[in-house]
């Protein structure tokens, strides 16, 4: 089977699921020469990301080595990263 996901910078903390992945399922990642395994605690639509590791609220999400929003409450890793709690920074046209 393909690989599930994929992290695009060695700083993200989120990984995007290159396929559904299903609630439970454990994602196997590997990034310049570490690599990480993620038990999924929702499933992940196709294109969507999730925690590569506990997330505070506040902190930067971080995908394609650059900040794409913050964590609007605790993210846990291996959870959905999504609108309901992340506040996306880019395109809000109020910076």
């Amino acid at each position: 089977m393909p690989q599930g996901a994929i992290v695009v910078d060695v700083k993200d903390n989120v990984a995007t699921a290159l396929r559904r992945l299903e609630q439970g399922t454990s994602v196997h990642l590997e990034t310049e020469g570490s690599s990480l395994d993620i038990v999924l605690r929702q499933t992940i639509s196709l294109g969507h990301k999730f925690a590569l590791k506990d997330l505070e609220p506040g902190e930067p999400i971080i995908k394609y080595g650059e900040t794409i929003g913050r964590a609007t409450r605790k993210i846990v890793k291996g959870e959905h990263t999504h609108i309901h709690n992340v506040e996306g920074l880019r395109g809000r046209g109020d910076r």
